[in-house]
């Protein structure tokens, strides 16, 4: 009885293993999964999504979740020859909860994400551990162990559209029409200005930066015509600690988003 119970636990690890994208791992909240497709191009880029399945009532976090949120992370530590997995993310909205508000999704979500391997041609298995945090009333912190081969089905015609879909879903690159033109120092706060057409409604900014604890929520100031400000007050007062570094936003108004970084003055 126990060397069928072994068998059938390899035979599943193998399963697993021969994939060219992982199982389903369950929470309370919802399910994770990692794909990928393609092999790695020239430069080693190999490109793949990680699949947020959420139940009906629950939320997961942007890469800026506020000062008690928990960021989607990749460890890649046992993966060999991958040096870097980037995460990319769609626009999130604003929730909030009680007397909080954070980004978020409160939807299922694929977040794009792209492995970086040191070399192009190089054979290994992708051996990661994600960690999260899914949200009902209060939040939960999710972590899976994924381990697959992602040469093993790489032209999965399945997976390609998740993939291709998880970074159509990506905002469009900031313009000069549509984006934060500049940032000013103002006491305890930071003034951001930007452009956004007239005709698109509650322009929401949203941001990140290397000491994310120290920003508020970006608040908007004023918006006439196809100008927008928000203010953004600075905890504690240490807006020394910001100034000269960038800050990475997306703006979302009328149903678009657009996303790009702008230097702290």
């Amino acid at each position: 009885m126990i060397r069928t119970a072994s068998l059938i636990l390899m035979l599943l690890m193998s399963a697993q293993v021969h994939a060219a994208s992982s199982q389903w791992q369950e929470s309370e909240g919802g399910s994770v999964r990692l794909v990928t497709v393609g092999l790695p191009d020239d430069d080693g880029r190999l490109r793949g999504a990680l699949e947020i399945d959420l139940k009906p009532g629950w939320k997961t976090y942007w890469r800026n979740p506020g000062s008690a949120g928990i960021p989607p992370q990749i460890d890649i530590s046992r993966s060999a020859h991958i040096s870097a997995a980037e995460l990319q993310y769609p626009a999130p909205e604003r929730i909030h909860d009680g007397e909080t508000q954070w980004a978020g999704y409160t939807q299922s979500v694929a977040l794009p994400v792209t492995f970086t391997l040191d070399q192009a041609n190089a054979v290994t298995l992708i051996d990661v551990d994600v960690f999260l945090g899914i949200c009902e009333t209060i939040c939960i912190p999710f972590q899976a162990s994924f381990t697959f081969d992602p040469a093993a089905d790489a032209d999965n015609v399945s997976d390609a559209l998740t993939v291709r879909r998880a970074f159509a879903s990506l905002p469009s690159p900031a313009a000069a029409a549509f984006g934060i033109v500049s940032a000013e120092s103002t006491g305890g706060a930071i003034l951001l200005r930007g452009h956004v057409p007239a005709s698109m409604r509650d322009p929401t900014l949203f941001l990140d930066h290397e000491r994310a604890h120290l920003l508020g929520t970006p608040r908007l100031e004023n918006r006439e015509g196809d100008t927008a400000s928000f203010i953004v007050e600075i905890m504690n007062g240490d807006i020394e600690k910001l100034q000269s570094t960038p800050l990475i936003y997306t703006l979302t108004a009328g149903g678009e988003a657009v996303s790009g970084g702008i230097q702290i003055p």
